[in-house]
């Protein structure tokens, strides 16, 4: 390797808060770990982590360090794609951090497809909280993010938007699913299958029923999208989802997606971005455009079916 392997020993150590864990992880002896935490600080002067009870956290002097630490040894794995390039043209790895939502929902389908036209191309996916997706992005750790109200966040640079608004989800045959759209004070006389408070779907959903000066109150909360168009199908409740995180179940016939009445709507806006200061590389940049061209598509399939009223892209 053209850097030393004390960087990979950090950056393993902050991944796992632990001397022990990250030297079981590397299958190198903690001793070993350790020495080079403790040649590293003396180095720099500085210590690289606070000790704690139960493991290690990062000092400011240690962000610094990791930032760059990961800078490098994702240079280095870039350099690798290339070398292997040459050997094999369209090889690649891409990076991706997106919400667990959106990670249960449209892209399993979508990088299915897109593996099985790129074999070559390696796709690494972190699911994150979408307060903190723009983290792994800023650090180099993921090539790109896909999350919702993403902020305008200096260092980041944004590939696309796409407004998204929420509706009503329920199982087949339901009363509500012979409705064009939904008035808000219908689905608040139903069971509900909710969001945790806090999050970007939650505050959409609190604007879409907020008019109606009526308590919310849902038999489930979870952070868990997954787990709600499970409760759903099964009958317990409606939810209210925005229609990419249920289209792979309403094109099965599965679940029923209908929008809010027009005065009701309230979107989601989805930012698809990428870090300001580090250019794509080939693999990335091909993941992209295929990510560009499948949601355009499916918002204009949603369009046409009426679960989205007609709006654009907005390319960043």
């Amino acid at each position: 390797m053209l850097h030393s392997r004390k960087l990979q020993y950090i950056d393993e150590i902050a991944r796992c808060g632990s001397i022990r864990k990250a030297a079981a992880r590397l299958n190198v002896a903690s001793s070993a770990v350790n020495r080079q935490i403790l040649a590293l600080e003396e180095e720099f002067g500085a210590p690289i982590f606070e000790r704690l009870p139960r493991g290690l956290r990062l000092t400011a002097a240690g962000e610094l360090c990791i930032e760059h630490i990961r800078e490098v040894l994702k240079n280095y794995e870039k350099l690798e794609t290339r070398i292997r390039g040459l050997k094999m043209p369209q090889a690649g790895k891409v990076s991706i951090v997106t919400t667990v939502g959106l990670a249960a929902g449209p892209l399993p389908e979508l990088l299915a497809r897109f593996m099985e036209a790129h074999p070559r191309v390696r796709i690494r996916l972190l699911n994150d909280a979408g307060s903190v997706t723009l983290n792994p992005v800023l650090t180099g750790e993921a090539d790109i993010g896909l999350g919702f109200n993403i902020p305008a966040t200096p260092g980041v640079r944004t590939l696309a938007n796409f407004d998204v608004p929420v509706g009503v989800v329920m199982p087949v045959g339901h009363r509500l699913a012979a409705l064009d759209s939904i008035d808000p004070l219908e689905v608040l006389q139903e069971k509900l299958v909710l969001s945790n408070p806090g999050n970007s779907l939650r505050n959409a959903i609190n604007l879409a029923l907020a008019p109606m000066a009526l308590p919310v109150e849902p038999v489930l909360e979870t952070n868990s999208v997954e787990l709600m168009k499970k409760m759903v199908k099964q009958g317990a409740g409606i939810s209210v989802l925005n229609p990419l995180d249920v289209i792979a179940e309403c094109r099965r016939g599965e679940l029923v997606f209908r929008p809010f009445t027009p005065a009701y709507v309230r979107h989601q806006a989805m930012k698809l971005f990428a870090r300001s200061r580090t250019p794509l590389d080939a693999a990335a940049t091909l993941f992209v455009e295929y990510l560009l061209t499948e949601f355009s598509a499916m918002v204009q399939e949603l369009q046409a079916s009426g679960a989205v009223p007609p709006s654009e892209r907005r390319d960043g």
